[in-house]
């Protein structure tokens, strides 16, 4: 797995929209946080676009994330935000575009479906907070600095609090995961990002507690829950428990689990909330789930 270089002052950093449109504020917002971090800032044509609800067209959009992969003085593509879209260009982008031209794509949400390219094709990506994080949050929040400090080379140690849905053990093995429909979205194509002895990392926002159990449903059923290292349980938001589920979206989620025996972290700071802890997709980490909490270290 290649690890992209970490940035140095004055490396340029490049925002494109390859799904959703964006409100513009949060693009210039984020360029000044990342101006201000020592690093220069290129927007893609497109990134302020707007084609119903996508930033631009499928080729509008592969441009300007071509552009910036195959530009050697871009180290990083910042993707402005999710929303829907980054499937239309997954089979535009060869895997040794990427690997030839390795480097950090940022982002979470929609943008897993790139992160499960960059992954297959062998680089390591950097699923992270966004444009509308850098813009509103201060830069003294948790994960705006972690986040920072991924981007310089450092290398992150995360604690979760104990959870009674937990279950003990330690694993070290490759991390990789995001949002739990885009993800199963691509199971069984060559963007397949669930593997055979990983520590996989779930979440998801606005979706139905039966969806999410029919996904992992699915997840069991063609065998990738068995061959799991480990699985970290991050935030589910936005939607309402159903008591005709018999059971809550997390309670689902640790039965659906039960009958193995890897390590299993419950309400890990990654997801559609502040505080999304970045995860360095494709490298190697220790999960270590005990009585005192969870430590997920890269």
């Amino acid at each position: 797995m290649i690890i992209p270089q970490p940035l140095q002052p004055g490396d340029t950093i490049a925002i494109v929209s390859p799904s959703s449109k964006i409100n513009s504020e949060y693009i210039k917002g984020a360029i000044d946080r990342l101006e201000s971090w020592g690093y220069r800032v290129v927007v893609g044509t497109h990134a302020y676009g707007a084609h119903g609800n996508f930033a631009g067209t499928p080729d509008d959009r592969l441009s300007d994330l071509r552009n910036a992969l195959h530009d050697p003085e871009v180290k990083a593509i910042l993707c402005a935000r999710g929303g829907y879209g980054a499937v239309h260009l997954l089979d535009s982008i060869a895997p040794e575009e990427i690997r030839d031209n390795a480097k950090w794509i940022i982002g979470f949400s929609d943008i897993s479906a790139l992160h499960a390219a960059w992954v297959n094709a062998g680089v390591a990506s950097l699923h992270a907070p966004m444009c509308k994080h850098l813009t509103i949050e201060p830069e003294t929040q948790a994960s705006t600095q972690y986040f920072r400090a991924i981007l310089s080379g450092k290398r992150p140690q995360y604690h979760a609090e104990v959870h009674p849905f937990n279950r003990y053990g330690e694993v070290r093995a490759r991390v990789v995961g995001g949002n739990m429909a885009v993800l199963c979205g691509l199971l069984r194509t060559p963007y397949d990002l669930f593997q055979e002895n990983t520590i996989l990392f779930i979440e998801d926002v606005g979706e139905r507690t039966y969806k999410i159990e029919r996904m992992l449903y699915n997840l069991e059923l063609a065998g990738v829950l068995p061959r799991l290292a480990g699985l970290v349980v991050g935030q589910f938001t936005d939607y309402k428990e159903d008591p005709g589920m018999c059971a809550t979206m997390y309670e689902m989620i640790a039965a659906r689990v039960a009958r193995y025996d890897y390590p299993v972290a419950f309400n890990f700071p990654v997801g559609h909330v502040t505080d999304n802890h970045p995860i360095i997709e494709g490298a190697e980490a220790t999960l270590s789930v005990t009585s005192q909490g969870t430590i997920l270290s890269f």
